[in-house]
């Protein structure tokens, strides 16, 4: 490019449209990561758009990496459907995070500062004061800050970006841990267990805190998901 000189500048212009492209994508990941859409859910590129207050130009490109990274499946032209999980996709994704998030737990742990453990006991309150309002999106919302704010601390940001990508597939199947989850408040000693291990900065503990923590809720899912397609299957 060059300057009003005539002599070449490292800048290129900036692409307002492609940069509406990248604003809708982050804010429709997080979304479905956040669990603030549930499996099922099917999305028009203009009720997005709308929604964002953008054209339908960014929407759609934002769509079509969404669908390349599994975590939409495309109907037609126009409308997009959040995919429903899966046996067989339940048993790869909790085998992948066990490996990816057990590990960031780990490493989190010699670098994590008091700021961060004083979020994730912040976060929790307000995990806590949100499943006795009964308001479960907050809680999913909340539930996903506390575990990415531990994993960022791992200072490992290519590990994180591989985590995310796995909540894409999982997110919006954590709505059906709620009420159950509320009621028996499962999740809550694993999250407590995580930050007083991060306290004595035992790493062995907060990871398996965190293995924990999946473990329990592929158990609620997985017999959910069994229940769901025995009867599809049924006559």
């Amino acid at each position: 490019m060059l300057n009003d000189l005539g002599t070449a500048t490292p800048f290129a212009p900036i692409d307002r449209q492609a940069s509406l492209g990248e604003l809708a994508y982050t804010s429709l990941k997080e979304s479905i990561v956040s669990g603030q859409i549930v499996p099922g859910s099917k999305l028009t590129v203009r009720s997005v758009a709308q929604a964002l207050g953008v054209s339908t130009t960014p929407v759609r490109d934002a769509i079509v990496r969404l669908i390349g990274e599994g975590a939409l499946v495309n109907l037609g032209p126009k409308t997009v459907v959040v995919p429903v999980l899966t046996i067989d996709t339940l048993e790869e994704v909790t085998k992948i995070r066990l490996a990816l998030e057990g590990l960031a737990a780990f490493e989190a742990t010699a670098h994590i500062e008091n700021a961060d453990i004083s979020f994730l006991e912040e976060t929790q309150g307000g995990i806590n004061e949100a499943m006795d309002k009964a308001q479960y999106a907050d809680v999913l919302s909340l539930n996903k800050a506390f575990h990415f704010r531990l994993y960022t601390a791992s200072q490992m940001p290519r590990l994180v970006a591989l985590i995310e990508s796995q909540w894409l597939r999982i997110g919006p199947s954590l709505n059906d841990l709620y009420p159950e989850w509320a009621i028996h408040r499962r999740g809550v000693s694993n999250h407590q267990w995580a930050i007083s291990g991060l306290k004595d900065r035992d790493a062995t503990t907060v990871r398996a805190a965190i293995e924990n923590d999946l473990r329990d809720g592929y158990r609620r899912l997985s017999n959910l998901v069994l229940s769901r397609q025995g009867e599809a299957g049924s006559p």
